[in-house]
């Protein structure tokens, strides 16, 4: 039986990538602020990793949500890595813009799983973690050690949450990746219960995981979550898609064609991007980042925002949504 903790009103989450520090140095007053903003307006699944930051998101989610009834809400992060504090000279690069002073290893075996978690819990000061992603167990965050580490998951991360799930330490595991095909790789191996997929499924680029990954987690009862729905603020207007600085060709084009549609019916394409994800039947929750108060009121006014059905059509129409994707109804 697949685990539905993620109902309806845990549709917009809030994601911990900003409040590590991903974009720009928030301080821990800044992400306060995001985080309050996101309790006071009902926001309640809450995603983060001790990868951002290098620790720095978890202990920030860690220290808020603390305070508040731990009946009320989701938590989730991530294991995978395991975290070793060294001086400041020796933090590795990496794209956050203020770590803490941490170096770090890939590791996917139950020993790691294990100790990875119970860092977690002491870091957060929570009783419990509802949700574990495995995160990155990827070729674009591993390279081409990728089917050494799928191996070792198999043996170690699969089984190890599968067995703490059924125990009741936590609620359900799943896949937190870039990719589709790891994903996949899991679905095949083991029995997840929710996998948290960034980057392969916006209102930009979506094709390969209507015909690829929808299909394949509605047909094993795995529900998903999405990260980087905005593309990682490429929708907004950032320069950078996807984590990265590199656009890809033809996406700025594509962006400008759809916020003209947009304009059109009097909506954002934020209203849009949102809306269309949470409209395909297997993602249960988008959980967008937020660096500023303000973007955490856009997202809830955007999954309240009337859109007619007649600015699907178009986009359709005119090419710029998949004919197979789903639009809401």
């Amino acid at each position: 039986m697949k685990s539905d903790i993620l109902t309806e009103k845990h549709q917009l989450g809030l994601g911990g990538v900003a409040i590590g520090t991903a974009f720009e140095k928030l301080t821990d007053e800044q992400s306060y602020e995001v985080l309050r903003k996101a309790w006071d307006l009902g926001i309640r699944y809450y995603d983060t990793s001790p990868w951002y930051g290098l620790t720095k998101s978890e202990r920030r989610f860690g220290n808020f949500l603390k305070d508040q009834n731990r009946d009320e809400f989701v938590f989730s992060t991530k294991v995978g890595r395991l975290f070793t504090e060294v001086p400041e000279s020796q933090v590795p690069p990496t794209m956050w813009k203020a770590p803490l002073h941490y170096d770090f290893e890939h590791n996917y075996t139950a020993d790691a799983i294990r100790k990875s978690i119970d860092e977690s819990l002491e870091r957060t000061g929570l009783n419990h973690i509802d949700i574990v992603y495995i995160h990155d167990l990827s070729e674009d965050q591993v390279g081409d050690r990728y089917p050494y580490y799928l191996e070792q998951a198999k043996k170690g991360a699969f089984k190890v949450l599968s067995e703490l799930r059924d125990q009741g330490v936590i609620k359900a595991w799943g896949m937190g990746v870039n990719k589709i095909e790891p994903i996949l790789d899991c679905l095949e191996a083991a029995d997840p219960d929710i996998c948290l997929s960034a980057t392969q499924y916006s209102i930009l680029e979506h094709e390969d995981a209507v015909g690829r990954l929808l299909p394949a987690v509605k047909s094993a009862g795995v529900k998903l979550v999405s990260g980087a729905g905005y593309n990682s603020g490429f929708i907004n207007g950032r320069p950078r898609y996807n984590y990265k600085d590199v656009i890809p060709k033809g996406m700025t084009e594509k962006r400008d064609k759809i916020i003209a549609v947009a304009q059109k019916y009097q909506i954002d394409i934020v209203d849009a991007a949102l809306q269309f994800v949470l409209a395909a039947d297997e993602f249960a929750s988008i959980i967008p980042g937020a660096s500023k108060p303000e973007q955490v009121q856009g997202n809830v006014d955007a999954l309240h925002r009337n859109i007619p059905s007649d600015f699907w059509k178009e986009l359709k129409s005119e090419g710029l949504i998949y004919e197979k994707a789903q639009i809401p109804q």
